[in-house]
């Protein structure tokens, strides 16, 4: 099938006020895909912060009626996106060799459907609100005839390791099944302040979320949240520290930071939730120790699930070597 009988065609409309709007018909290489997701690829460039205030204020519609970013795309339906000016849109960066270079090298697994590649910290997983380059749009560069790549899910910029990218629609809606019916296993490593009671073996709170100031989200414990699980395990006690294994059963933003602070033992390094009895000997890191280190998932038409383990990051496995060496 060609890129174009593959893409959305636009029809120009204007609207009761007389605004041109577009209208595109949904193909069967965007089904299932987020509204949100979607939006970001075809209004390239405009900070992501916008495109959620355009949602929230109803300008964009799908079938004439408001919708939420997370909707998820049928083929057939109308999307209708708004006006919206160009002075706000910022090209794409263009991807430096160094970093192109690093990423080849950390692709964990790889088949006709899917990679999982080893994210590094400090990479948002895509661009928008004054990131002009996040981890999909280097992978699209890098591979340009990968028409259909998409997230498969998210993790926080400075969280580390495992991410999945779908090569079509046909997995993208597999995977998005498996995480909405938690059959996907994912296993973090977490270093938190101060020593994990073996007792706490899970959290369960509630979690809301918050804009501060600049757009900036925080995340609060908050009987009015939604459901929010993570089981812990502690894997090894360092003076002032911990190991910890975490495996959220939901996916909400910063569900494992948050929980580990309402435990009363926040990950380090973590500035926007650390608390401020912190040990002071780790006030000064500035990289969160945060590492998506295992996951497991099936693909369409296999039997056998894919299982990947992305290793540490040199500096937090350097860190850890250090807290071993001075105990």
């Amino acid at each position: 099938m060609s890129e174009q009988a593959n893409q959305s065609k636009p029809v120009v409309a204007e609207d009761k006020k007389g605004d041109k709007v577009q209208l595109l018909r949904i193909q069967q290489a965007h089904n299932g895909q987020r509204v949100d997701n979607f939006l970001m690829r075809e209004m390239r460039g405009v900070p992501r912060s916008r495109i959620y205030r355009l949602i929230r204020r109803g300008e964009v519609r799908i079938n004439k009626k408001r919708c939420k970013p997370e909707k998820k795309l049928q083929v057939g339906d109308q999307l209708r996106i708004p006006p919206y000016t160009g002075t706000e849109s910022r090209e794409v960066a263009k991807l430096n060799p160094g970093l192109r270079d690093f990423l080849l090298d950390n692709i964990l697994y790889e088949d006709e459907q899917v990679l999982v590649i080893n994210k590094p910290s400090g990479l948002a997983v895509h661009g928008g609100s004054g990131i002009r380059l996040g981890l999909i749009e280097a992978l699209r560069q890098i591979k340009p005839d990968w028409k259909q790549l998409e997230l498969a899910h998210r993790i926080d910029r400075d969280t580390s390791g495992c991410v999945v990218v779908c090569k079509n629609s046909i997995c993208l809606k597999h995977i998005q099944r498996e995480f909405k019916a938690k059959t996907i296993n994912k296993t973090y490593l977490a270093m938190v302040h101060g020593s994990w009671p073996k007792e706490i073996k899970a959290v369960d709170a509630p979690l809301e979320k918050s804009e501060v100031k600049e757009g900036e989200k925080v995340v609060r414990v908050n009987e009015s949240g939604k459901p929010s699980y993570t089981a812990f395990t502690p894997k090894e006690y360092f003076d002032g520290a911990t190991l910890m294994e975490a495996r959220p059963e939901t996916g909400r933003t910063h569900q494992i930071r948050v929980h580990c602070q309402h435990a009363g033992h926040a990950i380090l390094g973590d500035e926007r939730y650390t608390q401020l009895h912190a040990a002071p000997q780790f006030r000064s890191l500035k990289n969160l120790c945060l590492h998506a280190w295992k996951i497991e998932f099936s693909l369409p038409e296999r039997a056998e699930k894919v299982s990947v383990e992305a290793p540490l990051e040199e500096q937090l496995e350097g860190f850890i070597r250090s807290l071993k060496n001075s105990q």
